[in-house]
């Protein structure tokens, strides 16, 4: 094989146009919502059918838009889920990228959920997640999914991972960094859900971590204890017990 030879066959970067004209011309059906619904599966059946990394990334488009109807929407983007699924792991590099970019994650998370074990799954989760900071962010979507993706999983660098976005500015990030910070199980992360408690404006917020901490039993080092009594007056009820643990009144529901 000559040197041409090995640089016609070597892959693109992830996301960059497809070199390959088997996969360019299909490629530009399957990721155009405005395609004919037929030409458009037709192309993705295509794509599905090379198995190749670059096909996969051709069909991560296919995740950037919905159709009418419904059925037919989801119809596609399960046979482009398992076209990249089939793939295999050399197609991990066009996912993450993917993900880097992409408005919502929902189906590219599955795709590293079907093609990683837990350690790898984790670590790309985990790496995706440090890309994003706890300030104003238009579209918060994509680093909610990743939080709530994570609370699937346990390990201390899920929690460490996590714990900053107690802090997000958008509450219903916080709200999911509480849900997957318990789901860790790991008491030390009393101090940051504390601290949480004292500058949180969200009542939601507030009684979720209140729920968290009935639920597990810690209790709160002493030092916290005041801290976290004045956080739970406008809570339902909630309140620190003997022990400094957290109780929940007969009002609570």
């Amino acid at each position: 094989m000559g040197i041409f030879d090995f640089l016609r066959k070597s892959n693109p970067p992830p996301g960059g146009a497809p070199t390959d004209k088997k996969v360019a011309g299909p490629a530009k059906v399957a990721g155009d919502k405005r395609a004919q619904t037929y030409d458009r599966l037709e192309a993705i059946q295509t794509l599905a059918a090379m198995k190749s990394a670059e096909a996969a990334a051709a069909l991560l488009k296919r995740f950037t838009f919905s159709i009418d109807p419904s059925i037919t929407d989801q119809e596609e983007k399960e046979l482009a889920f398992q076209g990249v699924v089939d793939a295999g792991k050399g197609a991990v590099p066009a996912v993450v990228e993917f993900c880097q970019k992409a408005e919502t994650l929902t189906w590219p998370l599955k795709v590293l959920r079907e093609l990683l074990d837990d350690e790898g799954y984790e670590a790309e989760l985990v790496t995706l997640l440090e890309r994003h900071d706890t300030e104003y962010a238009r579209n918060v979507e994509p680093k909610q999914q990743i939080i709530v993706a994570l609370g699937e999983l346990k390990s201390e660098d899920v929690r460490l991972a996590v714990e900053p976005f107690l802090e997000d500015v958008n509450e219903t990030v916080r709200f999911h960094a509480v849900q997957t910070t318990f789901a860790q199980g790991n008491e030390e992360s009393v101090p940051a859900l504390v601290k949480m408690l004292a500058a949180e404006e969200s009542v939601r917020v507030k009684n979720k971590v209140a729920e968290g901490l009935v639920m597990r039993g810690w209790a709160l080092p002493a030092e916290l204890r005041g801290t976290a009594e004045e956080a739970l007056r406008d809570t339902n009820g909630f309140a620190v017990g003997e022990g400094g643990k957290v109780t929940k009144g007969p009002g609570y529901r």
